[in-house]
């Protein structure tokens, strides 16, 4: 298993919106906490400055319930277990490669649930245990580089096999995120507006107790 460890702040993004991954987690009250930033930085009191612009992600399966703006998240109150958001419309398209870009973010709370309901999604293979596959569009992706942000900012950078699993080396207790990125070239329609390039990025964050 190809591994490096990297520390968080030495790395980064060409654009701003490649640079941010949308996450979800649960808060204290049990609510769910939908963030946009970059997990491995220390988030400023207020939030991302990149915040604002999510405005109204979507839950998987569909929820009317309130969202409510904290201060750098949004809040929603779901029922008990692993949760799924995303957001096609977080930044507007730029050009990348000669290509007009866009963005599509997926974010999973919890590893309890072995199976996938986004398009893009890092799924345990077992409930609760460390080994993860990553699934694109119903499929194992194999070779699918994927990186591990530990409770202590610092990020793993690992490689899935060949049947698309990774097993995550978990050494500390806290809040976890694993998180994918793939690239597709086409004709594609966001909400966001008629792009060329999609990257979507993948989120699951898990807490280990």
């Amino acid at each position: 298993m190809k591994k490096m460890w990297i520390a968080a702040l030495a790395l980064a993004a060409a654009t701003s919106a490649q640079a941010h991954e949308l996450w979800a987690e649960r808060g204290a009250n049990g609510k769910l906490q939908i963030w946009l930033g970059e997990p491995e930085k220390p988030i400023p009191a207020a939030g991302d400055p990149a915040f604002p612009s999510l405005k109204s992600p979507k839950l998987v399966p569909v929820s009317t319930a309130q969202q409510t703006r904290g201060p750098g998240y949004i809040e929603v109150d779901v029922a008990p277990g692993d949760a799924r958001v995303w957001d096609d419309n977080i930044f507007a398209p730029w050009q990348e490669d000669g290509k007009t870009a866009g963005g599509v973010y997926y974010a999973r709370s919890g590893r309890s649930d072995t199976t996938a309901q986004l398009p893009f999604e890092i799924v345990p293979v077992s409930p609760n245990g460390n080994r993860f596959t990553v699934i694109f569009n119903g499929k194992p992706v194999a070779q699918q580089a994927v990186t591990l942000v530990s409770p202590e900012r610092w990020m793993l950078a690992l490689e899935t096999d060949a049947a698309g699993q990774v097993e995550l080396p978990l050494r500390e207790k806290g809040r976890y995120i694993v998180k994918a990125e793939l690239k597709e070239t086409g004709d594609f329609t966001l909400s966001s507006g008629a792009v060329q390039m999609v990257s979507r990025i993948t989120t699951t964050s898990f807490v280990v107790r």
